[in-house]
């Protein structure tokens, strides 16, 4: 690319690629570095799988990067949660005339249509280092050295609890059935991996640091008799299908999501800008709203401001703060909710999802809201 770029957005992960692809049919010019892995080390199998909802989908299908199979983006019919006491919790999208509650897709087959994608773009230049551009967007995840080389502070709140994520072959189909377990202070789902007829799943196991650690060291046959007893043996017996990873969880913002440094202007989206606890599935979701909303913005500014403007990209960052707001609150209160231990907690939790589960109006605007209807 000879002239100078307009965007360089640093990281090439999810949200990177799908801005680069926007930004791209907006015929601006943009960079998207792409850290190679590091020399010497083989290759991490990515072993998560995302709950995606409508307008994530749609934002995918506009850039003609969703999925083409249901293979590779399952949709859930209907998701149980069970609370410890045996309160149960029930969402059919028959019931919100949807053809599904969310979407689970594949990471590694997402991430490789992104990349096809990128490549044939041409008004995309793929880089190993950051190069000069009126803006720089940076998305380079939880842990990104771009956002403290801002010198932005990242405010963080450590949950006690670890995220343990692996894939798992079920004795019985799945059903198109995403399953949550509340129990003991820990949260176990199983997301419907492979299509209406598949029989695979991904998991998210959220328990204490010292129990992640054992779980991951298990041998494979005690873990999954470990993870047969959590799910209450549901889905019959399990058999490991992938290598175990896992990572601390946390709640934490940016306090500023756009600025200017001597390099010239910037703006945080996805990690690098928020963080969620998982059990609502709702991090990949965020992320890309921060895609949308800034290339809607830049796309309806007035001629005359550059993309670099500052009164624009503080459009940007009111609108996704403003949006993240009630829903940082609300999975905040329900890891508090969700992730203690004790009776009282215990009772506490039950009590209310008998509530929603009878609720009927409640119920109906929670699984709305979810699906971002």
């Amino acid at each position: 690319m000879s002239q100078a770029l307009d965007i360089c957005i640093r990281g090439g992960g999810i949200v990177g690629r799908t801005l680069a692809l926007l930004l791209a049919r907006e015929r601006l010019r943009v960079g998207l570095v792409e850290l190679p892995a590091p020399a010497g080390q083989p290759p991490v199998a990515d072993v998560r799988a995302y709950a995606l909802n409508r307008p994530s989908r749609e934002l995918l299908e506009s850039v003609r990067c969703w999925p083409a199979d249901d293979a590779s983006a399952t949709p859930v019919r209907h998701m149980q949660v069970w609370g410890d006491r045996g309160s149960e919790l029930n969402f059919d999208a028959g019931e919100l005339d949807s053809p599904a509650l969310t979407w689970i897709v594949d990471v590694p087959v997402l991430q490789a249509q992104l990349a096809d994608a990128v490549r044939y773009q041409p008004q995309i230049e793929v880089l190993s280092a950051p190069v000069p551009a009126r803006l720089t967007v940076v998305c380079e995840g939880r842990t990104s050295s771009t956002r403290a080389e801002f010198g932005v502070d990242f405010d963080t709140t450590p949950y006690r609890q670890h995220a343990l994520a692996t894939r798992i072959q079920c004795e019985k189909p799945h059903g198109q059935v995403a399953r949550q377990w509340f129990a003991q202070g820990e949260i176990l789902a199983f997301l419907p991996l492979g299509g209406a007829q598949g029989n695979s799943v991904a998991i998210v196991w959220s328990v204490s640091p010292e129990k992640a650690a054992r779980l991951k060291e298990m041998e494979a046959a005690e873990f999954c008799r470990a993870l047969e007893n959590a799910s209450a043996h549901t889905l019959g017996s399990l058999a490991l299908a992938s290598e175990r990873q896992t990572w601390p969880l946390q709640k934490a913002h940016a306090r500023q999501w756009s600025g200017r440094s001597a390099a010239g202007a910037w703006v945080l989206a996805g990690d690098a800008a928020h963080n969620v606890h998982p059990l609502a599935g709702q991090g990949l979701n965020l992320g890309l709203a921060d895609v949308a909303e800034l290339t809607r913005v830049l796309h309806g500014r007035e001629y005359w401001r550059g993309v670099d403007d500052a009164k624009l990209l503080r459009r940007y960052e009111r609108a996704r703060k403003a949006g993240m707001l009630a829903l940082d609150a609300g999975m905040d209160g329900l890891q508090l909710l969700f992730a203690r231990e004790g009776e009282a907690w215990s009772a506490l939790r039950n009590w209310g999802l008998q509530g929603v589960e009878r609720s009927g109006i409640l119920k109906n605007w929670l699984a709305r809201r979810a699906m971002n209807f």
